[in-house]
Parts: structure tokens; C-alpha cells; sequence
């Protein structure tokens, strides 16, 4: 019985060893080590225990060793050692400030020449607006249209 714990040993280093290529970028070094020590386990087995048990192993690696791979990537997706971050409003983040919506249909004057795009006083804060294309003087009434994006669209108020 004691001739199986070293190649299981081993095998479960080799596993080791991969879930630790999952989490620690390394070019594949790990994963040619991994290699070596699931080739000298299958070794072992073949050669000192028997032909039978090295099919065991070959085959319970074959099909173990897949599935503890996708299980790793889909671990790594969710833990906070993945790189990946979801930019979304369940997470507080949004496009445009919130009270842009409230600035529809407000009043303002232009600041400079929007040709089509310049500045404005709206409220009594300077903004970066936009118009539809049409040229607006400085010093110009204007009136806020609409919200696209994170641009404010002006037209002059007639």
C-alpha cells in the first residue's frame, strides 16, 4: 500500500501546481512543471506498481484534470484576483452626472461662439454644450434641448 502514496502525492502536487498556474501568470513554466511531475507519477505507476494502475491514473487524469481546469477559470472570473471589473449602475457607476436631466429646458447664456460646440452659463455654472450643428453667437440666449450621453444640447431661445 505504501507504493501508491508517493504518485498520488505527486499527482496532487501536479494539481497544485496547475491551480496555481490559474491564479499566478507565469508563461507555462508552471504548467512544464506540472508536466514533469504528472509524467514521473505515471511513471512510477507504471513501473513499480502495475500496468493496470498506471491506466488508472492516465485515465483519472484525463478526465480529472479538465475539469479542475474550468473549474479554476470560472473561480478566477469571480475572485478579486481577476483584473475584470463590471461598470454598471447596480455598482453606483453612471454615464453622466444625475442632475444633467434636471438641466432640460433650462435657460442660459452662451460664454463663447458654439460652433457648434463652446461654453455656456446654465445656473450660473460654466458647462461644456453642444447645438444641433447651427452656429449660436456669445452672449446669446440659449435653452438646453437635451441630454445625449455625456453632451448638453442648446439651441438659441427665441
Amino acid at each position: 500500500m505504501k507504493v501508491y502514496i508517493l504518485p498520488i502525492a505527486l499527482q496532487v502536487i501536479g494539481i497544485l501546481v496547475i491551480i496555481a498556474e490559474i491564479f499566478i501568470p507565469s508563461l507555462g513554466l508552471l504548467t512544464l512543471i506540472a508536466l514533469g511531475i504528472f509524467a514521473y507519477s505515471l511513471t512510477l505507476v507504471f513501473t513499480t506498481i502495475s500496468t493496470f494502475a498506471g491506466m488508472v491514473f492516465t485515465g483519472l487524469d484525463i478526465v480529472l484534470l479538465p475539469i479542475i481546469i474550468v473549474i479554476g477559470i470560472k473561480i478566477l472570473a469571480k475572485s478579486p484576483l481577476s483584473l475584470k471589473q463590471e461598470l454598471s449602475k447596480k455598482n453606483g457607476v453612471v454615464s453622466q452626472k444625475q442632475e444633467s436631466e434636471a438641466l432640460i429646458n433650462q435657460t442660459g447664456v452662451a460664454v463663447t461662439n458654439l460652433r457648434p460646440a463652446g461654453m455656456a452659463m446654465i445656473n450660473f455654472q460654466r458647462m461644456d454644450v453642444v447645438t444641433d450643428g447651427e452656429y449660436v453667437d456669445k452672449e446669446t440666449p440659449i435653452v438646453v434641448t437635451g441630454i445625449s450621453g455625456n453632451q448638453i444640447i442648446v439651441e438659441k431661445n427665441k
